[in-house]
């Protein structure tokens, strides 16, 4: 075992076998995803919580995983050519793919996408394409397969700091992936909290819920991929204490694929379209969600992430 571990952190690993190890995880994932949604379905029609409304939720949010994947098939070429370009061109060295590498290149795919995250809330376009994710009145693992239009495309610029320090752009795909797939575990209401060193370290059901919120102490919480204590260390942590209500406000109310893939935009562009001048219209894109332009009474301004 120790031989093969040392093995492990000196060996080279190619492009393509790592490439492999995406695939084979992503499948078999989703293999256990799908069980366990068939489990949290079963608890509800025990609990005697199952109605059409949870179904078509259910539906929608895959039809929007084939939509986001769709979108994935056809940015690829460019996500990748943006990648290798400054990956060619800018980067300080190149790193071997090997254990140590893989290690850190997960830890530092968590702390971009935290950022991410947060960028994702915090800026309009981003919210507007985010809020399709948290729009669900309801919290299964099938709410992690829930995507907006750009959620293929809205990470690359959060990424791109790992290539140019050097890593292997497939490796910072797959280590991208993995913080995922962790996220991906953690939409349910089945487990409950757990032992007390795990949640102070790591991201959690609990730590999640919390995050899809539209709670007022819930919202812009919790933002991490695995560890969370990147929401610790830049004070955006929140333990879940009250009960959570899920989705966003004004909340969508419906289980058509349309209006919840499209929603996010529609009122952008609805905003956008209501407030005076080329700069406001254009600040909405880059404002928090609940951005409003600057009233004579200072007692109209509103600012909220959730609107």
């Amino acid at each position: 075992m120790q031989d093969w571990l040392e093995s492990f952190w000196a060996h080279h690993f190619a492009d393509t076998q790592i490439y492999a190890w995406e695939l084979l995880i992503e499948d078999w994932f989703f293999v256990f995803a799908m069980g366990f949604l068939a489990l949290e379905l079963v608890r509800l029609l025990i609990k005697k919580q199952m109605d059409w409304a949870t179904l078509g939720d259910v539906a929608a949010n895959f039809v929007t995983l084939a939509t986001h994947l769709g979108i994935i098939a056809l940015s690829a070429g460019l996500y990748l050519l943006v990648m290798y370009s400054v990956y060619d061109a800018l980067a300080l060295t190149y790193l071997p793919n090997n254990g140590w590498t893989i290690a850190l290149a997960i830890l530092l795919a968590d702390f971009a996408y935290y950022w991410e995250h947060r960028a994702a809330h915090r800026i309009g376009l981003g919210w507007a394409t985010h809020t399709v994710h948290h729009s669900s009145p309801y919290f299964n693992i099938s709410v992690a397969y829930r995507h907006g239009p750009l959620d293929a495309l809205f990470g690359l610029p959060f990424l791109l700091p790992l290539v140019i320090l050097g890593f292997d752009p497939i490796l910072i795909l797959f280590a991208a992936a993995m913080v995922q797939l962790f996220q991906t575990m953690l939409h349910t209401e089945t487990i409950g909290k757990l032992p007390a060193f795990i949640e102070a370290i790591f991201n959690t059901p609990s730590h999640h819920r919390v995050h899809h919120g539209a709670n007022k102490a819930y919202i812009d919480k919790n933002y991490a991929g695995i560890l969370i204590i990147w929401d610790k260390m830049f004070g955006t942590f929140t333990p879940e204490k009250d009960k959570v209500i899920y989705g966003v406000r004004p909340a969508i109310e419906s289980v058509n694929p349309l209006v919840v893939f499209g929603h996010g935009f529609y009122r952008l562009v609805k905003k956008m379209r209501a407030v005076n001048g080329l700069g406001n219209k254009l600040a909405c894109l880059i404002q928090p969600p609940g951005w409003t332009p600057r009233s004579s009474d200072p007692s109209k301004d509103h600012k909220s992430s959730k609107l």
